[in-house]
């Protein structure tokens, strides 16, 4: 059973800092697309970041280039993390975040697409405070 979790989440005024965790267990995820992707009450989830299996290709939403970092590490390969640092954090990035994983073709390939990964997070909600 694949299974991925978030922590790292939680209350932060704004201009702070927060780093979000995703532990992947159950399946081998060292060539896998890991993401982050936010949903905002009555909005539809949006992508925030994404990460090539060999962690050198990065992509990011317009809304948080330069604010974020997504990173991995596969040094395990039994359990691989994914992070995202989040920093100058504001009230519209208050959503719950949710980390995703899709195979990936290459070990230089990322997908911002929703529907091309198909494990998820149970989320982590983040919340900024003005």
């Amino acid at each position: 059973q694949v299974q991925l979790v978030e922590s790292g989440g939680g209350l932060v005024q704004a201009g702070g800092s927060l780093r979000l965790s995703c532990a992947a267990s159950g399946r081998t995820f060292s060539t896998a697309v890991m993401g982050w992707f936010r949903q905002a009450p009555g909005k539809e989830r949006e992508f925030v970041a994404t990460v090539s299996w060999s962690g050198t290709n990065r992509n990011y939403a317009d809304s948080v280039k330069g604010r974020f970092t997504i990173s991995r590490d596969n040094t395990d390969n039994i359990k691989n993390t994914v992070y995202l640092q989040m920093s100058s954090l504001t009230p519209e990035d208050t959503a719950v975040y949710y980390c995703a994983a899709s195979p990936g073709a290459n070990r230089f390939s990322y997908t911002t697409k929703r529907y091309d990964y198909n494990y998820w997070g149970q989320g982590t909600q983040v919340t900024v405070s003005s």
